[in-house]
Protein backbone atom coordinates (compact mmCIF):
# COMPACT_ATOMS: atom_id res chain seq x y z
CA UNK A 1 0.00 0.00 0.00
CA UNK A 2 3.01 2.31 0.25
CA UNK A 3 4.86 1.45 -3.04
CA UNK A 4 4.95 5.07 -4.50
CA UNK A 5 6.57 6.14 -1.27
CA UNK A 6 8.57 3.12 -0.89
CA UNK A 7 9.84 3.51 -4.55
CA UNK A 8 10.75 7.31 -4.03
CA UNK A 9 12.60 6.34 -0.50
CA UNK A 10 14.24 3.40 -2.64
CA UNK A 11 15.75 5.88 -5.43
CA UNK A 12 17.02 8.25 -2.54
CA UNK A 13 18.52 5.31 -0.75
CA UNK A 14 19.76 3.93 -4.33
CA UNK A 15 21.65 7.22 -4.69
CA UNK A 16 23.68 7.51 -1.28
CA UNK A 17 24.10 4.19 -1.47
CA UNK A 18 26.34 4.72 -5.13
CA UNK A 19 28.03 7.77 -3.60
CA UNK A 20 28.53 7.58 -0.10
CA UNK A 21 27.86 3.62 1.27
CA UNK A 22 29.18 1.22 -1.58
CA UNK A 23 32.61 3.66 -1.93
CA UNK A 24 33.43 3.53 2.04
CA UNK A 25 32.53 -0.35 1.96
CA UNK A 26 34.92 -0.66 -0.83
CA UNK A 27 37.37 1.50 0.72
CA UNK A 28 36.98 -0.40 3.99
CA UNK A 29 37.44 -3.44 2.60
CA UNK A 30 40.81 -2.29 0.40
CA UNK A 31 42.24 -0.53 3.77
CA UNK A 32 41.83 -2.71 6.48
CA UNK A 33 43.10 -6.21 6.06
CA UNK A 34 40.74 -9.23 6.62
CA UNK A 35 41.81 -10.53 10.06
CA UNK A 36 41.03 -6.79 11.10
CA UNK A 37 37.85 -6.78 9.48
CA UNK A 38 37.16 -10.45 10.75
CA UNK A 39 37.82 -9.06 14.23
CA UNK A 40 35.49 -5.99 14.21
CA UNK A 41 32.46 -8.39 13.14
CA UNK A 42 33.34 -10.83 15.86
CA UNK A 43 33.33 -7.77 18.46
CA UNK A 44 30.27 -6.07 17.17
CA UNK A 45 28.59 -9.74 16.79
CA UNK A 46 29.57 -10.04 20.83
CA UNK A 47 27.76 -6.95 21.34
CA UNK A 48 24.75 -7.73 19.74
CA UNK A 49 24.43 -11.09 21.95
CA UNK A 50 22.12 -9.59 24.85
CA UNK A 51 19.30 -9.04 22.21
CA UNK A 52 19.74 -12.18 20.77
CA UNK A 53 19.55 -14.05 23.83
CA UNK A 54 16.35 -11.97 24.97
CA UNK A 55 14.67 -12.69 21.54
CA UNK A 56 15.87 -16.78 21.87
CA UNK A 57 14.11 -16.74 25.59
CA UNK A 58 11.06 -15.11 24.37
CA UNK A 59 10.76 -17.68 21.11
CA UNK A 60 11.52 -20.38 24.25
CA UNK A 61 14.42 -21.65 22.04
CA UNK A 62 16.50 -22.67 25.07
CA UNK A 63 19.08 -24.66 23.20
CA UNK A 64 19.35 -21.34 21.25
CA UNK A 65 19.47 -19.39 24.31
CA UNK A 66 22.45 -21.89 25.66
CA UNK A 67 24.34 -20.98 22.91
CA UNK A 68 24.16 -17.53 22.73
CA UNK A 69 24.97 -17.16 26.58
CA UNK A 70 28.07 -19.84 25.87
CA UNK A 71 29.37 -17.71 23.01
CA UNK A 72 29.55 -14.70 24.94
CA UNK A 73 31.30 -16.30 27.76
CA UNK A 74 34.16 -17.78 25.84
CA UNK A 75 34.24 -14.97 22.98
CA UNK A 76 34.60 -12.37 25.86
CA UNK A 77 36.87 -14.12 27.25
CA UNK A 78 39.14 -16.71 25.07
CA UNK A 79 38.54 -14.32 22.16
CA UNK A 80 39.66 -11.35 24.16
CA UNK A 81 36.68 -9.51 24.79
CA UNK A 82 35.04 -11.03 21.64
CA UNK A 83 37.46 -10.25 19.00
CA UNK A 84 38.51 -13.92 18.21
CA UNK A 85 35.50 -15.77 17.41
CA UNK A 86 36.86 -19.22 19.52
CA UNK A 87 33.21 -20.45 20.23
CA UNK A 88 32.70 -21.46 15.95
CA UNK A 89 35.76 -23.09 16.43
CA UNK A 90 34.93 -25.23 19.25
CA UNK A 91 31.72 -25.81 17.95
CA UNK A 92 29.14 -23.58 19.06
CA UNK A 93 28.09 -21.87 16.31
CA UNK A 94 26.35 -18.35 15.73
CA UNK A 95 22.88 -17.00 15.05
CA UNK A 96 21.28 -14.09 14.93
CA UNK A 97 17.67 -13.06 16.54
CA UNK A 98 15.80 -10.11 16.64
CA UNK A 99 12.19 -9.00 18.00
CA UNK A 100 11.06 -9.02 14.42
CA UNK A 101 11.57 -12.82 13.89
CA UNK A 102 10.44 -13.78 17.85
CA UNK A 103 6.94 -11.79 16.36
CA UNK A 104 7.50 -13.92 13.41
CA UNK A 105 8.06 -16.86 15.77
CA UNK A 106 4.86 -16.57 17.15
CA UNK A 107 2.56 -15.92 14.10
CA UNK A 108 2.70 -12.43 13.70
CA UNK A 109 2.36 -10.98 10.18
CA UNK A 110 4.75 -9.51 8.46
CA UNK A 111 2.37 -6.20 7.78
CA UNK A 112 2.75 -4.01 4.32
CA UNK A 113 6.10 -3.60 3.22
CA UNK A 114 8.21 -0.45 3.45
CA UNK A 115 11.70 1.51 2.44
CA UNK A 116 13.19 3.62 5.04
CA UNK A 117 15.61 6.34 4.60
CA UNK A 118 19.02 4.90 4.78
CA UNK A 119 18.13 1.50 6.31
CA UNK A 120 16.40 0.24 3.49
CA UNK A 121 13.71 -2.79 3.15
CA UNK A 122 11.58 -3.37 6.42
CA UNK A 123 8.39 -4.08 6.81
CA UNK A 124 5.45 -3.18 10.02
CA UNK A 125 6.45 -5.72 12.01
CA UNK A 126 10.25 -5.67 11.71
CA UNK A 127 10.21 -1.95 12.21
CA UNK A 128 8.18 -2.78 15.64
CA UNK A 129 11.07 -5.33 16.30
CA UNK A 130 13.69 -2.88 15.75
CA UNK A 131 12.20 -0.53 18.38
CA UNK A 132 11.69 -3.04 20.84
CA UNK A 133 15.20 -4.32 20.25
CA UNK A 134 17.06 -1.16 21.27
CA UNK A 135 14.89 -1.33 24.59
CA UNK A 136 16.46 -5.04 25.03
CA UNK A 137 19.90 -4.03 24.52
CA UNK A 138 21.83 -2.94 27.74
CA UNK A 139 24.02 -0.33 26.39
CA UNK A 140 21.03 1.63 26.10
CA UNK A 141 20.79 2.23 29.66
CA UNK A 142 24.63 2.83 30.70
CA UNK A 143 25.32 5.98 30.17
CA UNK A 144 29.35 7.35 31.10
CA UNK A 145 31.41 9.88 29.14
CA UNK A 146 30.99 9.80 25.66
CA UNK A 147 28.50 6.82 25.81
CA UNK A 148 26.84 8.86 22.78
CA UNK A 149 29.80 9.22 21.11
CA UNK A 150 30.40 5.21 21.46
CA UNK A 151 27.09 3.92 20.41
CA UNK A 152 27.28 5.94 17.03
CA UNK A 153 30.35 4.86 16.54
CA UNK A 154 29.22 1.30 17.23
CA UNK A 155 26.04 1.85 14.38
CA UNK A 156 28.43 3.39 11.94
CA UNK A 157 30.71 0.57 12.22
CA UNK A 158 28.01 -1.79 11.74
CA UNK A 159 26.36 -0.33 8.92
CA UNK A 160 30.01 -0.43 6.92
CA UNK A 161 31.36 -3.72 7.74
CA UNK A 162 27.71 -5.26 6.97
CA UNK A 163 27.61 -3.36 3.68
CA UNK A 164 31.36 -4.23 2.89
CA UNK A 165 30.54 -7.71 3.43
CA UNK A 166 27.79 -8.06 1.09
CA UNK A 167 29.43 -5.63 -1.99
CA UNK A 168 30.10 -8.61 -4.37
CA UNK A 169 26.45 -10.13 -3.83
CA UNK A 170 24.58 -6.20 -4.34
CA UNK A 171 26.61 -5.80 -7.20
CA UNK A 172 25.27 -8.97 -8.70
CA UNK A 173 21.88 -8.40 -7.44
CA UNK A 174 21.81 -5.21 -9.10
CA UNK A 175 23.37 -6.08 -12.45
CA UNK A 176 21.33 -9.03 -12.85
CA UNK A 177 17.87 -7.31 -11.75
CA UNK A 178 15.36 -6.31 -14.02
CA UNK A 179 13.88 -4.44 -11.55
CA UNK A 180 15.52 -3.85 -8.71
CA UNK A 181 12.91 -2.51 -6.21
CA UNK A 182 10.87 -5.62 -7.39
CA UNK A 183 14.21 -8.14 -6.39
CA UNK A 184 14.76 -6.35 -3.16
CA UNK A 185 11.38 -6.66 -1.82
CA UNK A 186 11.21 -10.39 -2.52
CA UNK A 187 14.44 -11.26 -1.74
CA UNK A 188 14.12 -9.22 1.81
CA UNK A 189 10.83 -11.18 2.26
CA UNK A 190 12.43 -14.41 1.34
CA UNK A 191 15.24 -14.28 3.58
CA UNK A 192 13.37 -12.85 6.75
CA UNK A 193 11.15 -15.95 6.56
CA UNK A 194 13.95 -18.35 6.32
CA UNK A 195 15.14 -16.40 9.35
CA UNK A 196 12.09 -16.93 11.21
CA UNK A 197 12.29 -20.85 10.05
CA UNK A 198 15.82 -20.88 11.71
CA UNK A 199 16.72 -21.90 8.02
CA UNK A 200 14.41 -24.91 7.91
CA UNK A 201 12.48 -25.87 4.31
CA UNK A 202 9.34 -24.01 3.59
CA UNK A 203 6.43 -27.04 3.16
CA UNK A 204 3.60 -24.09 3.29
CA UNK A 205 3.12 -24.12 -0.24
CA UNK A 206 4.39 -27.48 -1.98
CA UNK A 207 2.04 -29.25 -4.07
CA UNK A 208 -0.13 -32.33 -3.08
CA UNK A 209 0.29 -34.95 -4.23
Amino acid sequence: PFEQTNRAIFSFDQSFDMSVARPTAVFYNHAVPRFARSGINNCLGNLDAPVTFGNDVLQGDVRRAAQTVGRVVINSTLGIGGLVDVASNIGISSHHEDFGLTLGVWGVGAGPYLVLPLAGPSNLRDLTGDVVDSFMDPFTYLKWRNSTLYMGIRAGLGVVARRARNVHAVDEIERTSVELYATTRSLYSQHRAAEIRHGAQDTNDLPSF
